[in-house]
This record gives structure tokens, sequence and C-alpha cells, in this order.
């Protein structure tokens, strides 16, 4: 295994590691496991599918993005 350095702020430094620690694994098999995600084709066709399926059946709240409501739904879920 090659080892990678990355660099980040210290607040996401932090939540990188509440979230391993409460998944049980180490940051760097967080990273591969977001990596793997955002690239195996079997995800994205599966996301896709289900995202054409949903279209039109949510209503975004008015100021927030898409991306913000992801964010604020990860963080509620994984930093509690």
């Amino acid at each position: 295994m090659q080892k990678l350095t990355l660099s980040a702020e210290p607040e996401v430094i932090h939540m990188a590691k509440q979230l391993a620690g409460q998944r049980g694994t180490s940051v760097s098999d967080l990273f591969s496991q977001f990596v793997r995600s955002m690239v195996e084709p079997r995800h994205a066709s599966k996301t896709a599918h289900k995202t054409k399926m949903a279209t039109g059946l949510v209503t975004w709240p008015r100021g927030k993005t898409p991306r913000r409501l992801i964010e604020e739904a990860m963080a509620e879920r994984y930093l509690r």
C-alpha cells in the first residue's frame, strides 16, 4: 500500500477522526471507502437510477442548495 499525504482544515481533520472512530476504522480506510464510492460504476448507476425515480418528489427549502442540505444531514448523522 502506498502512502498519501493530504492537507485539510483542522476542523475537517477532527471530523474525519471522529467519523472513523465511530465506524471503527482508520481515516485512511475512510478515505479509501469515500473514493471508491465516488468512482465505482455500480454505485453511480444505482444512484442515478434512484435520483431519476425520485425526480419531482422533493421541494428544496428556499435559500438552501441540495449540497448544503446533504452537508447538514451528514453532519447531523455523523457528528453528534
